[in-house]
């Protein structure tokens, strides 16, 4: 039986490309690896880089809702403090019913 290959995967590469939001596909075309290698081997890494990606998201979030974005304002109002574009309509007479026969 053949020996595995030994890949040269640096692990602070995995992370830094998982925080840009690359595949586990992607990362592994960049080692010439099978994914499932990186999927079990790195996740750890891919989790961590993951994660580093979001709260670099969220802080370019913040930055752009407090540069004055009205969009990203509504956008984190509506994820952080659960407000909504919901519209309230009062019916206060009920509609006449409609004879469909006579339409």
């Amino acid at each position: 039986m053949a020996r595995p290959k030994k890949y040269d995967i640096d692990t602070e590469q995995v992370e830094k490309l998982a925080s840009f939001g690359c595949t586990n596909i992607e990362i592994a075309s960049v080692f010439g690896c099978d994914e499932s290698l990186i999927r079990k081997s790195y996740s750890e890494f891919l989790i961590k880089g993951r994660e580093k990606g979001k709260v670099r998201l969220r802080q370019m979030q913040w930055k752009a809702a407090e540069a004055g974005s009205h969009t990203m304002l509504v956008w984190l109002g509506k994820q952080v403090l659960g407000q909504t574009d919901k519209q309230e309509v009062e019916v206060t007479k009920p509609f006449d019913k409609i004879d469909l026969e006579d339409a």
